[in-house]
């Protein structure tokens, strides 16, 4: 009869991840598709040998990733591009209701996001949050992919679930540093709604004002905001 050895904490850990890996059913919880793996990786090669055997463009991960959220993720362009002109959906969600067109907005991944807005991006989409493409991308200071959304279309005065729009969150939640004033600049240039108040009825200049961003105050007041 085998005696039993005893297990250090660490040990343990590990082989009760293994029982438990063992005993799981056998139904990709923990598997990667050949596609979005290569999708990820930016395996060019192998990406086109998943799609010639004939793997689904729209297979999901265990995130509910498809092969392009994937490549969006891990801003693999070519993997990317090569994706889209086979017809794979920008607007596909994942687990937590982003898609490739939302998340390369929100990351400023530009030469994707043209591909997206290409292929038929919905501007009008939002994320969990509620906001469109435009919001995070003011917020995160990405003034090209600011400059690029507002030229497709999207709606300057959206508010997400925060009770923000593009240039609130430009205010609050950015550092009033050459970006943020430069996104500011465009929003109001392109004709955003500088009195929108957030939820408190704090309006963009109020919040500019206390945060002390001087120049995006000079670029609101001359733009009229109160």
């Amino acid at each position: 009869m085998y005696g039993f050895l005893p297990l250090s904490g660490s040990r343990m850990w590990c082989f009760l991840v293994a029982l438990l890996m063992a005993a799981a059913p056998h139904n990709g919880a923990f598997a990667q598709t050949p596609l979005v793996a290569a999708a990820e990786s930016g395996d060019l090669p192998a990406l086109q040998r998943a799609l010639h055997a004939g793997a689904p463009l729209e297979e999901r991960d265990a995130q509910q990733r498809t092969a392009l959220m994937a490549a969006v993720q891990a801003n693999q362009t070519d993997a990317a591009r090569l994706l889209i002109e086979a017809g794979a959906d920008v607007n596909a969600r994942d687990s937590i209701q982003d898609s490739p067109y939302l998340l390369a907005g929100a990351r400023g991944y530009l030469e994707i996001l043209r591909l997206t807005l290409e292929n038929g991006a919905n501007l009008e989409s939002t994320n969990r949050f509620g906001g469109t493409a435009l919001i995070p991308a003011a917020e995160r200071g990405h003034v090209e992919t600011v400059r690029t959304l507002i030229a497709a279309g999207v709606d300057l005065d959206h508010v997400n679930k925060l009770g923000w729009t593009a240039l609130l969150e430009t205010v609050i939640l950015g550092d009033g540093g050459p970006d943020h004033v430069a996104v500011a600049q465009l929003l109001v240039d392109a004709g955003a709604d500088t009195d929108i108040p957030d939820r408190t009825g704090v309006t963009a200049l109020q919040h500019a004002k206390r945060g002390g961003y001087a120049e995006i105050v000079a670029i609101l007041e001359a733009a009229g905001a109160r």
